[in-house]
């Protein structure tokens, strides 16, 4: 049984990472023996849940511990015995990408979401969508059947639309409606993407997106944000030493950080992705919220290279699940039979919803108002974070998220699991790293911190390290 130091000036996270991995090189914990389940083990050394996750998600990520579903945690196989650079080889392979998703679902229920990735249920289009529901109840509209393969016509054909007044001409047929942006992400990568494969990713990134293609076997080769895009010596030295075949990034409102890539940065990308027969995924998901409208990828490429994500999740309702992907009409072909061959079509009955919100008539006012809201949210958390010592990556003033650390703060798990338990969801940077490596930045999502008992709570922590 491992002996924690609850007053040691080490985590408690760090203690249960270093004290297990100790055991499985020592060979007290032999390949193949399970653990106990992560209540087991909280109760057993009285520390909290959360913590427990905290450090097993670590070592699954560093290759020590495998999950298995329904089953727990078990010690991995390893190739070779011990040593940082055998954790690093394997640290990609078998990453179990659920018990992130689990974390952020189960603890939908803390009052305060500061660290989430969505926005409040009153901030979306809720009565746009309750019209569309009216509407489509009124309609004698067919919805028995699958649909279409590629999605329902007329949200595809408005899609297509939306994207030519955003200077990226295409036809609806080479839009492929799908069940959220997370299953556009899953195709892409399932269609890019196999095991071994080197693909470059935006670090910090997308969570979701790195979880998938670590469970895909991809080697993840990061690419450096910065407040104006990329660190684009970093960046092009990492393409001809790697050689990756596919880079996953999202210029636009990015999360974790919120910046916004400058267009010389984007040009130079694709300048790039031209010289060593690169193919972009540009996961484009906020582009609704952004108040300016500025040239992204695919409007400089003409999806030539570059395949853009989009979503109505983040400003209709995550509950229809309506994404869609955009390609060069032979790679949307590919994908709509992988579609076919994963999951059949997508919902019609949602993507119906989300055409009716969308042309009922208020849309347009709807984004101009959230758009306002959101700005308003920066300016007053990026003040409340800065009054706190807190330094800001980027000040986007628009978007959901900013990214802070604070020099009190040097593993910001910690803090989560103290937030948790005063019913307050934080995000701690690792989950956004290529690598999953201890970082000090957080992600702060805006429409979610304007509740004074977030700001009390860091305000006693912060005078707790001060």
């Amino acid at each position: 049984m491992l002996q924690l130091q609850a007053q040691s000036p080490t985590p408690l996270v760090v203690q249960i990472v270093e004290g297990l991995r100790a055991q499985i090189e020592e060979g007290a914990l032999r390949a193949g023996t399970k653990l106990p389940s992560i209540r087991q083990f909280a109760h057993a050394h009285a520390v909290s849940v959360f913590t427990v996750v905290e450090a097993y998600d670590r070592l699954v990520a560093q290759g020590w511990l495998v999950s298995r579903p329904h089953s727990g945690f078990f010690v991995r196989q390893r190739a070779t015995p011990g040593g940082a650079a055998a954790a690093h080889a394997v640290r990609s392979e078998g990453f179990d990408s659920m018990w992130y998703l689990r974390k952020i679902f189960e603890n939908r229920h803390l009052a305060i979401k500061a660290g989430c990735g969505w926005l409040p249920g009153d901030w979306l289009f809720e009565d746009g969508l309750r019209r569309a529901l009216r509407g489509l109840a009124a309609d004698d509209a067919d919805l028995g059947g699958y649909g279409d393969p590629k999605g329902f016509p007329p949200l595809r054909q408005l899609i297509a639309g939306t994207l030519a007044e955003q200077e990226v001409h295409v036809s609806p047929g080479q839009v492929l409606l799908t069940q959220g942006s997370s299953q556009a992400l899953d195709l892409a990568v399932r269609r890019l993407v196999r095991a071994g494969d080197t693909v470059l990713v935006d670090d910090p990134g997308y969570a979701n997106l790195l979880f998938s293609l670590r469970f895909q076997g991809a080697k993840l080769v990061p690419a450096r944000r910065t407040p104006q895009g990329w660190d684009l010596p970093a960046l092009e030295r990492a393409i001809v030493e790697h050689q990756p075949k596919v880079f996953f990034t999202q210029p636009r409102l990015h999360s974790p950080t919120g910046s916004i890539a400058q267009l010389a940065h984007l040009h130079r990308v694709l300048q790039l992705a031209d010289r060593h027969d690169l193919l972009v995924v540009e996961n484009d998901i906020y582009a609704d919220l952004d108040p300016e409208p500025r040239p992204s990828l695919a409007s400089l490429d003409q999806l030539s290279r570059v395949i853009t994500i989009g979503s109505y999740s983040k400003t209709i309702s995550p509950n229809i699940r309506v994404g869609y992907l955009v390609a060069h009409p032979d790679m949307v072909e590919d994908l709509a039979q992988l579609k076919m061959i994963s999951g059949l079509t997508s919902a019609e009955f949602g993507e119906r919803l989300a055409h009716g919100a969308l042309t009922e008539g208020r849309w347009r006012k709807h984004l101009k108002g959230l758009r306002e809201r959101l700005a308003a949210a920066h300016q007053a958390t990026a003040e409340r974070l800065a009054g706190l010592g807190f330094e800001l990556f980027a000040e986007p003033k628009a978007g959901m998220f900013l990214w802070a650390r604070h020099p009190g703060v040097p593993d910001p798990v910690v803090l989560g699991n103290k937030a948790a338990e005063h019913d307050i969801m934080l995000g701690p940077g690792h989950l956004f790293s290529a690598d999953l490596s201890p970082t000090p930045w957080m992600r702060f999502n805006v429409a979610f911190c304007g509740d004074e008992r977030l700001w009390s709570f860091l305000d006693g922590q912060l005078r707790g390290v001060g």
